[in-house]
């Protein structure tokens, strides 16, 4: 094989390998990381005060955003996409520079900004947001009518950001404290967004409707749902007290949506069991129809599952039992535990939303069915993991992982209960994240560090496996005569998870690593439990 062949296959197989890893541009740092223009200042409160225009699709208003002074310092960064233009940005009526480059702006302040002191600007806005082509995964705003030709508007953003369709600080490490949303739409059309509704104020021919959040929330978590809406709702009694549970949907569709969410309280039981209180009591909990799937909006849960069981009609793990409840449901409201209340600091940790929401789906079928259908359940649903690429994504460049971070997640802290052996142990642990990072934003080393800590396990390894890795691990073994031998292949340096064995029935624990190790056994049969997400190999000849 001459030389320059073999330089060619290196040329070819370096340009392969390029393609395959991302490219970023200073567009994605300024979107995915914390810079000097973000991080002088903290976010305390937004009021986003815009008129909706369905016929022609646009929003007109401004956001006042009021912040703390961390420490001196006179540009401040706010996210805005274009086709949205900023008409201008003012603080104590002075009208201020602004620089822009991309979707980033950058507002010269005149003013001096002392350490300590709250401010406030105003960032006045027009223009025809991004239209969702494929809500909720290619967001924007949802420009639809229903049946009855009525308009039906929505917003979804998660990863794009919510920059797409209002001014903010658009990045997921700095949760504002408070939040009024004031929407002004056509009088025969509601607006539902998150929180409490204040007061509508009615008009010619418009109504302004005041919805109020008490409680930090991410930027992607904020909502707008127009439509000609109908209500009805429940009062709960769960572990904080008496929870509102309100429900908006389309006129014609409210018989069957009396009857499709009493999935509702049944999540909330079994969620509030597994993983604490819900975390918006003052809040309230709301199911809001939208013209999509749906969305975990916080505190405004967004549904369009077509009021059907399973996913859209569909049993994702082809086990049967996802076919007992409603995926948008229990999945959207998982995410007011994880991906609400503990929210990841950069879209590289999107996984802590995902994944611990994917296995809550296992977990309410635990709760009311038993856990060999949340067995099946979860098991079911690898076939749907692709290990394409790691589930952790890249830092600082808003960047998320592979689409396994919901059933690899799902599957990985399924394995995970299943080390930890105690149910009551697992529960406390799943309750203790939300109350240690209590409308928090944290990082995977936070949630690694914790769990390791209150299961006394040393998980380093387990979690490098299976969050930053492709590799599954693989249990080679052999079988014969009263002997055992077996290893594991396809893993990470010093990994040596225990894993379950089954020897004619009867439970036994091995704790395999790179290295052969032999044991003897009595019986004949030999299984691997397939609770554990591992590859198994029987060597025959071995």
């Amino acid at each position: 094989m001459n030389k320059s062949f073999l330089l060619s296959i290196v040329i070819f197989q370096t340009l392969l390998l390029s393609a395959q890893e991302p490219k970023f541009t200073r567009q994605d740092s300024l979107r995915g990381s914390i810079t000097p223009e973000r991080e002088w200042w903290d976010l305390t409160y937004y009021h986003l005060d815009i008129a909706v225009d369905p016929d022609n699709r646009s929003i007109k208003g401004k956001n006042t955003i009021q912040y703390k002074v961390l420490k001196g310092h006179n540009v401040m960064q706010i996210d805005l996409q274009p086709p949205l233009k900023i008409e201008k940005v003012v603080q104590d009526d002075h009208e201020l520079k602004v620089i822009s480059e991309g979707n980033a702006h950058f507002i010269t302040i005149t003013a001096e900004q002392k350490e300590n002191d709250m401010n406030t600007i105003e960032v006045f806005y027009s223009g025809k947001p991004r239209e969702a082509v494929r809500a909720p995964w290619d967001g924007g705003i949802s420009w639809k009518k229903d049946e009855n030709g009525k308009h039906f508007v929505a917003s979804s953003c998660q990863g794009l950001g919510a920059s797409v369709w209002w001014p903010n600080k658009d990045h997921m490490y700095d949760e504002v404290d408070s939040l009024l949303i004031s929407v002004n739409v056509p009088k025969d059309l509601m607006n539902v967004s998150n929180g409490r509704l204040r007061s509508v104020e009615e008009h010619d021919t418009t109504k302004t409707f005041h919805w109020f959040v008490s409680n930090p929330i991410n930027n992607y978590g904020v909502n707008i749902n127009i439509g000609d809406y109908v209500h009805f709702g429940e009062k709960y009694e769960g572990e904080k007290g008496i929870l509102d549970m309100d429900y908006y949907i389309l006129r014609d569709h409210i018989e069957k949506a009396k009857k499709q969410f009493k999935d509702a309280p049944k999540m909330m039981k079994a969620f509030e069991h597994w993983f604490g209180p819900y975390p918006f009591y003052e809040d309230s909990f709301k199911l809001v129809e939208v013209p999509y799937l749906g969305m975990e909006h916080q505190s405004s849960v967004t549904y369009g599952n077509q009021y059907v069981n399973g996913y859209l009609g569909n049993d994702l793990s082809d086990s049967g039992w996802g076919m007992k409840f409603d995926f948008i449901i229990i999945h959207e409201s998982g995410h007011e535990w994880f991906a609400n209340n503990i929210t990841y600091k950069d879209a590289a940790d999107m996984w802590i939303h995902e994944g611990f929401t994917a296995y809550s789906e296992n977990l309410f079928l635990d709760y009311y069915y038993g856990k060999k259908a949340a067995s099946a359940y979860v098991i079911g649903t690898r076939k749907r993991i692709q290990n394409d690429r790691p589930v952790i994504g890249t830092y600082h460049v808003n960047h998320e992982g592979s689409s396994d971070m919901y059933y690899k997640g799902a599957n990985m802290l399924h394995t995970l209960r299943q080390l930890i052996e105690d149910d009551e142990k697992w529960r406390a642990v799943l309750r203790g994240l939300n109350k240690q990072f209590y409308h928090q934003t944290v990082t995977t080393r936070q949630i690694e560090e914790y769990i390791s800590k209150k299961t006394k396990i040393d998980l380093t390894e387990f979690f490098e496996q299976y969050l930053r890795t492709t590799k599954i691990p693989i249990l080679e073994y052999a079988f014969k005569k009263g002997k055992l031998k077996y290893r594991y292949t396809n893993i990470i340096e010093k990994f040596d998870m225990p894993v379950r064995i089954f020897i004619d029935d009867t439970p036994q624990w091995i704790q395999p690593n790179a290295d052969w190790q032999t044991i003897e056994l009595k019986g004949e049969k030999l299984s691997v439990d397939p609770n554990f997400y591992v590859k198994v190999k029987e060597l025959l000849n071995k």
